[in-house]
Formats: structure tokens, C-alpha cells, sequence
């Protein structure tokens, strides 16, 4: 079994755009940029080194250039490998393999000054994602074979200098939200296998707002906040089957689930220790508890309003910490460091979805940063993610999903550039 992530942040990549791995817990990615990698994304909302601080805190474009640019990509490669453990599903055996591979995950940012302290700006990325996916034959397969999620956001954010100390972000999101989820549904009489899929999407919209103070010339703290967004995902349900040496036969109707992805609220220090060393530090907060559950309802055909079959998350709000250093070899080039702990907002193994086997990690991570000109930089980065030996007892068989009980082995392996620009 593997989880990966998807996202589709700029149009020119949106044709070659592939599935990546929640970075974050649950099924947040983090990888909004890449010159952060290095630091295990530690002073996210302080550090405003490029474009990229439109996300993290929008406030940051007034510590940029006149006009800036972003563009970066992460590569991520998952490895999630279940062994069973006693499940009970009838005549399913398999353990799902790992389903793990390469996927990118790109980001794109434009900042431009209209005066000395007024900056406007537009990012566009990808806040949440998630793929799980399993071979048809595993032990779990009635409750999830493949379980698809995509966010795309458009950000665009204005900034305000109000003196040397203090400066204001915000912003709007208009995010695009697409989910599909299949299933080995109960078999019907005379039918071999019956596939469930879900396919719906929704377009929403949020708002964030940033803070960033700057007490004195080598420290820098920022705050920020990003809104809770409210999704009505609405699409089809679809039943397909085949008779033993027959035509598949399907049945559709119109089918719709409310999921609220979370907000969250990043605290950020950046401290210039001398003409060498910076030290990062991140607390970050994300309120995983607004998915308590997820119905899935019907709504056409004699069972409309009826909810088929609800997904009990009970997800709980979770904490990330980071901490990171930059060493300074000489004007041209920076050495970058970081560590993070992310908490999972899954509560235990028996509430914990085969769709997405989350669990607490470990981020370690190294970067560099080359500053090839005045206004031209390129930062690439790597981590390794350690993710804990992840146990599962998910108890569906009242419902005729069967039991799914074993353990996870899973981490994660994430290398980005970025490339930033002042015209």
C-alpha cells in the first residue's frame, strides 16, 4: 500500500503534473516552496527570503525586492509497506505491496511593489493532497482501494509596511477541491466483483493573514493564519459489476460530501546570531478537528438523501515543531539545516483509515542556497522523513467492510529547487 500526495500548482505543469506524499501530517504538504526543504521548513512565516512568503505569511513581501518571482518543484518519493496482522475480509489475502514512487509537486510566486511600502502578490500552489492505492486483491480492499484527493489554490495577497518594525499581510483563496474513492463494494447475486466509486469536486474560498514584526535588525518573528475552508464536493457515485463471461454492467446516480479542510496558525522566529550563523524556529498549529467524519450521501434516484457510508475520521487538532540554522560560507553560497517533529491528528489504531494510514514523523533535512547574482538564487534541499511503525484495527464488519488489522512501515524521502528572481 502506499500513500502519495497530488497537487497541480502551476498551468504550464498542470498536463505533467504526478501524485505526491502528504508531507505534513494528515494530508497537508507542506512542500509550498523548496528553499525551506533544507530547514525542515523552520521560520516559515519569518524568514521571507523570496516570492514564496505569499503562503507562509504575506506580510514578508515587504522585506523583498521591487518585483520578485518563485518558481519551485519538490520531488517526493513514499514508501508505505502494510503487513497483516489477523485481518478479516472473506476470501481477500493481500498485503497491497508498496505502491510507492517518484512524484513532483510544483509552486509558482510574483510579488510586485506599487510603492516603497505597499506590495501586492498572487501564489499559486497546492495546500492538501492525497493517493492511497492498493491492489485489488488486498485484505482491505472493501474499504479502500483507491482514495484520491487534489487541491488547487490561487492566492492573491497584498502587504503594508506601516514603519520599520511592523508590517501587515493578507489574503484571498480561491481553491478548487477534486476527490475520488473506490471501493470493492458487498457482491450482488450473480455478480462477481462490484466496484463503488466516488467521484466529486467543489470550489471554495478562504482567506489568510500574516504579521511580521521586526524588533530589531537581526530578528525577525512572524505570525499567521490561514482559514478553515468549507467544501460541498458534488459528483457522481458509480456501481459497477460483471457477471462471469458477461458485460460489466453500471449504475450511477448524483452523489455529494462535506469535508472542511482545517486552518492553521504558524509562529516564526528567524535570529541573525553573527555575520555567520541564523537559528530558525516554528511552532505550528492545524485544526485537523474540523473532520470529524465525512458522509457520503446520495442524492438522486429512490435513495436520495440517504448517506451510504460515512468515513469516521474523529481527527483531532495536531502540532508541528521545527527548528533549523543557516551557515553562511561566503557571499555566493549558504549551508542550510533543520529538524521537525509533526504530530498526526489520527487519535489510534482503531480509528485510523486504511485510506490514510497516517502517523506522528520525523523530519531531518539539509539544503543550500547558491546566490548566483544580486537578484538571482537557487536553493535545492532534501529530507528524510521517519515515520514510527504504524498499527491499524479498523473494525468495519457490521457494515460489511470487513477488519483491518496490521502494521505500517512506511517513511518518506523529499528533494526540491527553487529558483528566485528580482526584475
Amino acid at each position: 500500500m502506499h500513500t502519495t500526495m497530488i497537487a497541480r500548482a502551476v498551468p504550464a505543469a498542470l498536463l505533467t503534473m504526478a501524485s505526491g506524499l502528504a508531507s505534513a501530517a494528515g494530508f497537508q504538504l507542506l512542500e509550498q516552496n523548496a528553499s525551506g526543504l533544507g530547514n525542515a521548513y523552520a521560520g516559515s512565516a519569518a524568514v521571507a527570503e523570496n516570492a514564496a512568503t505569499i503562503f507562509f505569511n504575506p506580510a514578508g513581501m515587504t522585506q523583498l525586492q521591487a518585483r520578485e518571482a518563485s518558481f519551485g518543484v519538490a520531488a517526493v518519493r513514499p514508501s508505505f509497506e502494510f503487513s497483516d496482522k489477523g485481518s478479516q475480509s472473506g476470501v481477500l489475502r493481500g498485503e497491497g505491496d508498496d505502491a510507492g514512487g517518484w512524484a513532483a509537486l510544483p509552486n509558482a510566486y510574483l510579488s510586485w511593489a506599487l510603492n516603497k511600502d505597499l506590495y501586492v502578490g498572487v501564489g499559486l500552489s497546492a495546500p492538501f493532497g492525497l493517493v492511497t492505492d492498493y491492489d485489488e486483491s488486498w485484505v482491505g480492499a472493501a474499504q479502500s482501494l483507491n482514495f484520491e484527493i487534489k487541491t488547487y489554490n490561487i492566492n492573491p495577497s497584498i502587504a503594508y509596511r506601516v514603519n520599520d518594525k511592523l508590517s501587515l499581510g493578507a489574503g484571498l483563496n480561491w481553491q478548487r477541491a477534486e476527490a475520488e474513492y473506490e471501493r470493492i463494494a458487498a457482491v450482488a447475486p450473480g455478480l462477481s466483483t462490484t466496484f463503488a466509486t466516488l467521484d466529486v469536486d467543489s470550489d471554495a474560498w478562504g482567506w489568510n493573514i500574516g504579521v511580521l514584526f521586526t524588533p530589531s535588525p537581526s530578528m525577525k518573528i512572524g505570525v499567521s493564519y490561514r482559514s478553515k475552508i468549507e467544501h460541498e464536493l458534488e459528483g457522481d457515485l458509480k456501481l459497477k459489476g460483471t457477471l462471469a463471461g458477461a458485460v460489466p454492467q453500471t449504475t450511477s446516480g448524483k452523489a455529494r460530501a462535506d469535508v472542511d479542510l482545517p486552518d492553521t496558525l504558524i509562529m516564526s522566529v528567524a535570529q541573525q546570531l553573527d555575520e555567520r550563523w541564523e537559528m530558525l524556529g516554528d511552532l505550528s498549529w492545524t485544526g485537523w478537528s474540523s473532520i470529524k467524519k465525512v458522509d457520503i450521501d446520495r442524492r438522486s434516484g429512490p435513495l436520495s438523501g440517504v448517506t451510504v457510508q460515512t468515513l469516521d475520521t474523529d481527527y483531532r487538532d495536531s502540532w508541528r515543531v521545527a527548528l533549523g540554522a543557516n551557515y553562511k560560507l561566503n557571499d555566493a553560497w549558504k549551508l542550510k539545516f533543520g529538524v521537525a517533529y509533526d504530530q498526526a491528528p489520527v487519535r489510534g489504531r482503531d480509528r485510523r483509515l486504511v485510506a490514510l494510514p497516517d502517523n506522528d514523523r520525523t523530519w531531518y533535512a539539509l539544503g543550500a542556497q547558491w546566490k548566483a547574482t544580486k537578484t538571482t538564487t537557487l536553493d535545492v534541499g532534501g529530507a528524510y522523513l521517519y515515520v514510527r511503525d504504524t498499527k491499524i484495527d479498523n473494525d468495519q464488519s457490521a457494515a460489511g467492510r470487513g477488519r483491518v488489522t496490521g502494521e505500517y512501515e512506511s517513511d518518506v524521502w523529499i528533494f526540491g529547487a527553487q529558483y528566485s528572481m528580482a526584475f
